[in-house]
């Protein structure tokens, strides 16, 4: 366990959420295959497709991430907050996914009125959160992916 011990908590965090994404990639890959054969159409929701297949790419995206904060020349509170930030806007992603999935109540959650159950929500919020996660992941990962080059630079 002395090796364990020696992983920074911001790999061991990335490690922990990339299964949790792989594990959650399963869950609605069962979800997708049961509606699937339930459905006149033969296909699942729209969210729930988009669900299963984010969860499964983002499995590895974090594993990167995981491998770039090992090896980034920051600081181990820098590299958390970046582990952070992706860890959130995915789980966060997902999380809006299956919400779509389970309410089926859009198959473009962009599309105006932005629908949220029985609710329209302000175009501004959904707005605002794009702008977040854009900007969060490509900072958050630009960062993480700089540390690792000034690494192996210097």
């Amino acid at each position: 366990m002395l090796f364990v011990d020696a992983i920074p908590f911001s790999v061991k965090l990335a490690i922990a959420f990339s299964g949790v994404y792989l594990w959650v990639g399963m869950l609605t890959g069962v979800w997708k295959y049961a509606q699937i054969r339930t459905s006149v159409s033969g296909r699942a929701h729209y969210y729930v497709d988009i669900a299963h297949r984010s969860s499964l790419l983002y499995a590895p995206a974090t594993l990167i991430l995981a491998v770039l904060a090992y090896f980034s020349a920051w600081s181990e509170r820098v590299n958390l907050i970046f582990i952070l930030i992706n860890v959130l806007f995915f789980s966060f992603a997902i999380l809006s996914y299956v919400l779509h999935g389970c309410l089926k109540d859009t198959n473009n959650q962009f599309k105006q009125p932005n629908q949220l159950g029985k609710w329209h929500l302000p175009s501004w919020i959904l707005t605002s959160a794009m702008l977040l996660l854009i900007v969060g992941e490509l900072l958050a990962t630009a960062g993480l992916l700089l540390g690792t080059i000034y690494s192996f630079m210097y």
